[in-house]
């Protein structure tokens, strides 16, 4: 007869008396013994820390160099300063077959509209009209990394003169929380309800910050659910579920904390020392007690202004008398600097001005790996020391950001920002503004024709070039060997490929026109 135990059986029984069968798992380790901590749910580990842990991953952003430094590169190196949509609709969905003349109509007239609405320095994606899509996908970015999580509405403001009604409403974390009559629902988590299955169905969001304890609107709480009974989006959170029945986000610089507080700390400690040591230039060291050399000095009962005062006296006139003697005396001089007389018993030793610790030691260094490792970005980056770095060591670092922050695109930047391309056109295709979709053609909102039109990516920021010959020519190579194209190179220097040729066509027909820079030969 087979017999199963689980963890509490076994331990009951006594099999922990004959050892482990994971050294990591040890109860009798020295290094581990005392090591035990809680199992809990994904909701219980996360929901009592989070508040805490917000707050201090929002103050080492605000106060810390370094990381606020990696929390921008992060954005640099997702989004750039322009997320440039590239519609790719799937005909082959929506038609049965592939059209790539209908594919090349739908994607030049969408991306050319989508393009002024969203970049408009009118701000019209913006609910508060502050800004434009890329400035969104930036802030949306920016939460993830500080408070791994992003939360946004889908507003349908009628204000003139707006052509669409489509705008996002950034919210913070902090107004998502569960209304007091809910703290024994056992189905809300977090301000979050959801179903027998997890999926989210209602958000209850603070009408005020908590902190705004004086606005009345603080304690009131606004259910808003997650779709409109047509399938509309209302509600938008993004956060990376690292388990199941997980219901918030959690920055990964939570793991970092102590490492960018202990960075911090060292640095301010390192200045001071600096400061201290160059506060003094010089100090004189003697056999004799403090009290004796002040009685000397004629100051048995003297405040420490007074003592001041009488050491400047005796040691000025000590060193006129000496110089005044010693005037002539060459041998005196080294290199002009004079070298002094002291009393007998004394010592004089110059202080190094800025003289104070390791500032940049491999301690530094240490503490900042961990800070680039939570971010997602390279110690080179982070740190803006190159020193050390050769063209493969940067290239390889390089591409270890560059695959970090491809995923965090992806669940983040490009999710966010597909969402509002898709609340948009679904209110242009139903205002009709969009001529190249004709009545003829499938319904957005049957099967999956919503996510066949609005299938796309997204071009954000370059990977930049650090030698631009070999990685031209390595580009050149892939498009002849068939290994990419030029959406795809283009696409890595944050270009459009379809504007650059019409471009480029644009000025070969002038420089024809004008017979300049001429063929070899013609």
């Amino acid at each position: 007869m087979t017999q199963i135990y689980d963890s509490e059986t076994a331990e009951l029984l006594g099999y922990g008396i004959a050892g482990d069968a994971y050294d990591g798992a040890s109860r009798f380790s020295k290094e581990l013994a005392s090591y035990s901590p809680m199992i809990r749910s994904a909701d219980a580990d996360i929901l009592p820390a989070k508040r805490i842990a917000d707050a201090r991953t929002r103050d080492t952003v605000r106060n810390d160099a370094y990381v606020a430094s990696g929390a921008t590169l992060r954005k640099d190196n997702i989004v750039g300063s322009y997320y440039m949509l590239n519609a790719k609709p799937v005909t082959t969905v929506l038609f049965g077959k592939e059209d790539d003349k209908w594919e090349d109509e739908f994607q030049e007239e969408v991306e050319e509209k989508f393009g002024l609405w969203a970049e408009s320095f009118e701000n019209w994606p913006d609910a508060s009209r502050i800004n434009t899509l890329t400035g969104l996908v930036r802030m949306a970015v920016d939460h993830h990394t500080v408070q791994g999580e992003v939360l946004a509405a889908a507003e349908w403001l009628r204000d003139q003169p707006r052509m669409f009604s489509t705008a996002i409403q950034m919210i913070d974390v902090d107004r998502l929380s569960t209304p007091p009559e809910f703290s024994g629902d056992t189905q809300v988590r977090g301000g979050v309800r959801r179903n027998q299955y997890g999926a989210p169905q209602v958000y209850y969001v603070r009408m005020a910050h908590p902190s705004d304890w004086m606005s009345p609107d603080s304690y009131k709480w606004k259910p808003v659910d997650i779709r409109k009974p047509w399938g509309r989006l209302q509600m938008l959170h993004i956060y990376e579920q690292l388990r199941p029945d997980q219901s918030r986000g959690m920055s990964a610089m939570v793991a970092a904390l102590s490492e960018m507080k202990m960075t911090k700390n060292f640095r301010k400690m390192v200045l001071q020392n600096a400061v201290l040591n160059a506060t003094y230039a010089a100090t004189i060291e003697s056999e004799l007690p403090t009290e004796a050399i002040f009685a000397q000095l004629g100051g048995e009962s003297m405040t420490p202004e007074k003592i001041q005062e009488a050491l400047s006296g005796y040691m000025g006139g000590h060193y006129q008398t000496l110089d005044s003697y010693m005037a002539g005396a060459k041998n005196l001089h080294i290199d002009g600097v004079k070298i002094p007389h002291l009393p007998p018993g004394t010592k004089f030793k110059l202080q190094g001005a800025g003289q104070g610790g390791p500032l940049g030691s491999e301690f530094e260094q240490s503490l900042l790996r961990h800070i680039a490792a939570a971010l997602g970005v390279s110690y080179e980056q982070l740190s803006r020391d190159y020193t050390q770095t050769n063209y493969s060591s940067a290239r390889a670092a390089m591409n270890e950001t560059y695959k970090a922050m491809l995923s965090i695109k992806r669940m983040v930047a490009d999710r966010f920002a597909t969402t509002v391309y898709t609340l948009w056109l679904e209110e242009a295709l139903n205002k009709g503004e969009i001529t190249s979709v004709r009545r003829s053609m499938p319904s957005f909102y049957e099967k999956q024709f919503k996510e066949a039109y609005t299938a796309s990516d997204w071009v954000g920021a370059s990977r930049g070039q650090i030698d631009e010959l070999k990685e031209t020519q390595a580009a050149i190579l892939r498009i002849n060997n068939g290994l990419s194209d030029l959406e795809t190179e283009n696409a890595r220097l944050g270009a459009d490929w379809r504007k650059r040729m019409r471009q480029m066509k644009r000025e070969m027909e002038w420089k024809e026109f004008y017979n300049i820079l001429q063929r070899p030969g013609t």
